[in-house]
């Protein structure tokens, strides 16, 4: 090994070592997001999530008040080009994707978990109304309560309520 491939793994090696005792406070403050593609019912989603799941509405931007007015079919001016709800604390971000270009979910899922079997049973059978059961909600191995569901907005969430004192 050349002596400069050494002083870089070694340095590569003393980099990760600060990453991996930094303490929380000290750790990047990126956040993640879900971000997610509705197919021209965005609001109606966002508003679903707030009657169902208690989610806080957040800013809604239209396609007519911004730049992209004129890249989208006629009649989705007043569709959503960006907007989010906060659930749980968490945000939740979405935009109604012209219909060349919308892709339904597939290989992801929202997932939600709540403390209390009663509430994962009551925001199961909201989501799932008009929308498709893909795992009926049910005690597992390792739940109290886990069922999967896609939603009448074409999005697949996971109920999941962990075993008292799991």
């Amino acid at each position: 090994m050349s002596r400069d491939h050494g002083a870089t793994l070694k340095a590569t090696a003393e980099k990760r070592t600060r990453a991996a005792n930094l303490t929380p406070s000290e750790e990047s403050h990126l956040e993640v997001s879900a971000y997610v593609s509705f197919k021209g019912d965005c609001e109606a989603a966002f508003k679903f999530y707030e009657e169902g799941l208690g989610a806080k509405p957040g800013l809604l931007f239209r396609y007519a008040d911004s730049p992209m007015a004129d890249v989208v079919p006629e009649g989705w001016d007043r569709k959503i080009m960006h907007g989010s709800v906060t659930i749980g604390g968490k945000l939740l971000e979405g935009a109604d994707v012209p219909p060349e270009r919308y892709e339904k979910p597939r290989g992801i899922s929202l997932s939600l978990n709540i403390p209390n079997a009663d509430e994962a049973e009551r925001v199961f059978e909201k989501l799932g109304k008009g929308g498709q059961v893909l795992y009926p909600i049910a005690k597992t191995f390792w739940s109290e309560r886990f069922g999967m569901v896609v939603d009448r907005f074409g999005i697949p969430w996971m109920i999941n309520c962990e075993t008292p004192g799991g």
